[in-house]
């Protein structure tokens, strides 16, 4: 009897033993953490124009495609804006159109004076030729000299008039740097005005809503958030040990905690290039006497591959979930 109790009790030694070996195996094989969180985008809409909310067309946790009306806002201030820089940009154009008809005009008084001055000038050359024969006295060449350089200077005048005219016209149409910045400022205020009715970005739900009609918003002021329906991932830390074995694209088992009995499937991302204290606001200094050794956590994305069948199971951005990690194709890859 003695015997079979000492028996007994090193079979339940070995038990115990083969069973704890078995387990660390396990958790060796497929590492596991429960500090781990879903995760999706989640956008945060601001308008691009400012006034009073006119619409709400949404309301909390709505879900919306992309495209769909979330709000609007009142034109009236926007409508006038376009207005206003539709009149500068005809009178832009009127501007340039009486700019490039004065144009016109100089260029015919530089034409009718360069004609002047070559009447002059033969003048002046007819009347110079009688002097030398004696036919014509000194005042009528004077006269002559006098009149061909009045005409050579209204030559001038009319020639820089008309470098300053051609200035102040520019090219013509919508190449004139005045029509093409009066344009602007119409395409600028038309593009405002399709902004007062702002439209989701992605699909997804609407999020921490708490806008009114009448409510006064001021461009890129933040309104609400929307979590998008896309992609959804897994923020896990993982124990520093752990990190060994880790690789990406290990296959990830992810229960998620507000479902029990819910297993989806995912894949291991990217492994974080520092711990959670390295980035944290205050990190931890180490300087001190009584300085206590801590295993450090990593980040490893996981990107989840599968959505629950059933629609009532909604993905919920922040949830808290259990990951294990499948990493026994590095035993068979050996």
């Amino acid at each position: 009897m003695k015997h079979l109790k000492l028996i007994i009790l090193a079979v339940a030694v070995v038990a115990v033993g083969g069973g704890l070996w078995l387990w660390w195996q396990h958790e060796r094989i497929h590492p596991s953490t429960d500090d781990a969180y879903l995760k999706a985008n989640v956008l945060t809409i601001a308008p691009q124009v400012g006034g009073a909310i006119e619409t709400v067309a949404v309301i909390e946790n709505q879900h919306v495609a992309a495209g769909d009306v979330l709000f609007g806002i009142d034109t009236t201030d926007l409508e006038q804006q376009v207005q206003a820089a539709q009149a500068s940009y005809e009178a832009a154009m009127q501007q340039t159109s009486a700019a490039i008809t004065d144009l016109s005009s100089v260029s015919a008084q530089v034409d009718s004076a360069q004609a002047a001055l070559k009447d002059a000038q033969d003048s002046f050359d007819r009347t110079a030729t009688l002097f030398q024969k004696g036919d014509v006295a000194q005042a009528a060449l004077d006269q002559a000299t006098s009149a061909r350089d009045q005409a050579k200077a209204a030559l001038d005048s009319a020639q820089s008039a008309l470098a300053s005219a051609r200035e102040r016209a520019g090219q013509a149409g919508d190449d004139n740097p005045a029509v093409r910045a009066a344009k602007a400022q119409l395409t600028l205020a038309q593009t405002n005005l399709a902004r007062a009715e702002v439209t989701a970005p992605v699909s997804g739900w609407v999020s921490n809503l708490d806008l009114r009609p009448g409510a006064l918003v001021a461009p890129n002021m933040p309104l609400f958030s929307l979590v998008e329906d896309g992609d959804w991932w897994i923020d896990a830390n993982f124990k520093e040990t752990d990190l060994a074995r880790l690789r990406p694209g290990q296959p990830v088992a992810v229960d998620i905690d507000m479902y029990p009995g819910l297993t989806l499937d995912g894949t291991v991302q990217s492994l974080g290039a520092g711990s959670g204290a390295v980035f944290s606001l205050l990190p931890p200094q180490n300087a001190s006497g009584n300085w206590v050794k801590v295993t450090q956590r990593f980040p490893v994305r996981i990107a989840l591959d599968t959505r629950p069948d059933d629609p009532a199971l909604q993905l919920r951005v922040g949830a808290s979930t259990s990951v294990t990690v499948d990493t026994s194709g590095l035993d068979t890859a050996k």
